[in-house]
């Protein structure tokens, strides 16, 4: 949330027991899950997708269901590590229901 604040954006918070009926509304497979769900300008963006790569699909608007970082990759946006550790990952732009994705953007 703190990375989204200070890109300009302004989240809200809703927590919930259970994030999988809420992937399942807006069509996030449990294999390209991760530990958080939001949804902006009608796209869900699910796990730790940079606040650019969201901004990148607010102003692209493509065909798509929204953006997936599955997992918890670390050293993306709040995955950080005082090491500065990070390992490559991928923010994937979910094109439909079925899980069909393709790389959006590339983070090393």
């Amino acid at each position: 949330m703190t990375h989204l604040t200070r890109a300009g954006f302004r989240p809200q918070v809703v927590e919930v027991e259970d994030l999988a009926p809420v992937r399942e509304r807006y069509g996030v497979p449990f294999r390209l899950s991760s530990c958080h769900t939001g949804v902006v300008g009608g796209y869900v963006v699910e796990g730790h997708v940079p606040p650019a790569d969201v901004r990148r699909l607010l102003m692209e608007k493509p065909k798509a269901l929204g953006l997936v970082v599955p997992g918890m990759p670390i050293g993306s946006p709040g995955m950080e590590t005082p090491q500065g550790d990070k390992e490559p990952y991928d923010t994937l732009l979910l094109l439909d229901r079925s899980g069909r994705t393709r790389v959006f953007a590339r983070h090393v």
